[in-house]
């Protein structure tokens, strides 16, 4: 776990800055871009470390048609350690002493399922409990030249008097060498019982040097968005 006022100093530089534009993604002072990943749904992902974090943690910085939207840090086992939601202005954070089972990468690698039990706190003084687990189904994949494994996940989201949210549910790639989860599809459903489907699985992977690194806008379904033909997309992961 990296020093609290770095912690902090990064939040509020991230938190303060204004919705990316069509250009070159720049990362925070002190942090590297390691991986531009463009996503169906008309979204693009921009993966950067920073040298003031603990070891195996990672930013991930998510842009659709009009720019950044959604930033999250995960640490080595892929816990949610930290996001902001840029149009709602919220900042979640794992509350890992509070958790009764934070999500293990390591356990889903050496078995194939993990269960977890944990819950995130935001700045409007709200906490949400997630339960449920992700498992790998055996497949794998290659999408532009990279390695993944399609994962299986089901979990529902619970307010703190322990009334159900909503659940989510669907598939997932995970990539074994950077430790990190990409997505694929997901039907989501509130307590009203509305629902929502998207997919948002990896079309390209851009690293430093390649053609598409550090792009800002998103390349794929959005003409499909524009003109209504896609589905409501679920809320982004963590």
């Amino acid at each position: 776990m990296r020093a609290r006022i770095f912690a902090l100093g990064l939040t509020g530089a991230l938190a303060g800055a204004g919705p990316l534009l069509a250009g070159a993604f720049a990362p925070p002072p002190g942090c590297t871009l390691n991986i531009t990943v463009q996503l169906h749904d008309c979204q693009v992902s921009n993966h950067f470390t920073c040298a003031g974090d603990a070891p195996g943690e990672q930013w991930i910085s998510y842009a659709d048609g009009t720019g950044e939207f959604f930033v999250s840090r995960i640490d080595d086992e892929t816990r949610w350690i930290e996001s902001i939601s840029r149009d709602r202005g919220e900042i979640d954070r794992l509350d890992i002493a509070g958790s009764a089972d934070n999500a293990s990468f390591s356990e889903l690698l050496a078995t194939g399922r993990d269960d977890y039990d944990f819950v995130m706190r935001n700045n409007f003084g709200e906490a949400i409990r997630y339960i449920g687990h992700d498992q790998l189904t055996g497949e794998r994949v290659t999408i532009d030249g990279v390695p993944l494994e399609r994962c299986d996940f089901a979990l529902r989201m619970e307010d703190e008097s322990g009334a159900q949210i909503a659940t989510r549910r669907g598939t997932q790639y995970i990539s074994r060498e950077r430790r990190i989860f990409f997505g694929d599809t997901e039907v989501f459903e509130n307590a009203y019982g509305d629902r929502s489907m998207s997919f948002q699985a990896p079309v390209t992977f851009a690293f430093p040097g390649d053609e598409g690194f550090a792009e800002t806008t998103p390349k794929f379904d959005c003409d499909m968005l524009m003109t209504g033909l896609s589905p409501l997309p679920a809320p982004s992961t963590f």
